[in-house]
């Protein structure tokens, strides 16, 4: 071997060198940020925004893999999570589902039962109502004859709320249109059957239904001769 080749294995052993110390280098340098980083683990991203008080569902969410040392310690990491909850506040796209974003939706107590009714969104409502509150209800009826007065009754009391709908543009009643409000919000109590009936017949019947926020804890039963109202009557 003359000294031209025995150069060319020298340089072919110092690249080799070289390369390996390169390689070791850059394993050392992915070792030490996975040392840092630490594991994976999954989150979940909404995909749009959900409004408050929304029941939630898996396909509003996709799956994200996020450093463990960087997720929040209240961050949902199964959505199995999420069933028989609702957003407690308005979620934003592209925020990371956390388990104080949510709570249980308001459930049934035995002898009750679900009943949904559309609420004018601007006076029935106005944005106070959420699921677990507790409202009365009230209705105003026209006189059933010509000459009788008006009035306002509370058709129920301490009424819980379970669930708050999206609102929802009405359209007119030709024989009413003064009378029809243009938004409504439907809203789903918990009652028993008398209190669902007297719901539903204020519902269909009455001029106006409008809840009242009952205080949270307030144990005042209202008054029989409280119930209904008549202008005449008033002193």
């Amino acid at each position: 071997m003359n000294s031209r080749q025995r150069r060319g294995v020298l340089l072919l052993i110092l690249s080799a060198v070289c390369a390996l110390g390169a390689f070791a280098g850059v394993l050392s340098v992915i070792s030490d940020v996975k040392s840092k980083v630490g594991p994976e683990v999954t989150a979940y991203e909404l995909r749009s925004d959900i409004a408050p008080y929304t029941t939630l569902r898996a396909d509003q969410f996709k799956k994200v893999g996020m450093p463990e040392r960087w997720l929040s310690p209240n961050a949902v990491t199964d959505l199995a999570g999420i069933r028989g909850k609702i957003a407690v506040t308005a979620l934003r796209k592209g925020s990371l589902l956390q388990s104080d974003m949510i709570v249980d939706r308001p459930a049934l107590r035995p002898g009750q039962q679900e009943v949904a009714i559309m609420i004018d969104a601007a006076t029935g409502v106005a944005g106070k109502i959420t699921p677990g509150a507790t409202v009365n209800v009230y209705a105003t009826f026209k006189g059933e004859r010509q000459g009788d007065p008006d009035q306002s009754k509370i058709i129920v009391t301490d009424a819980k709320v379970i669930d708050v709908g999206e609102i929802t543009a009405l359209e007119p009643n030709a024989d009413n249109r003064t009378q029809q409000p243009t938004d409504a919000v439907p809203i789903t109590f918990a009652l028993t059957t008398l209190d669902a009936q007297r719901i539903t017949y204020a519902e269909s019947f009455a001029e106006r239904v409008r809840l009242a926020l009952v205080a949270p804890g307030s144990t005042v039963a209202v008054p029989e001769k409280d119930r209904t109202y008549e202008l005449a009557n008033d002193k």
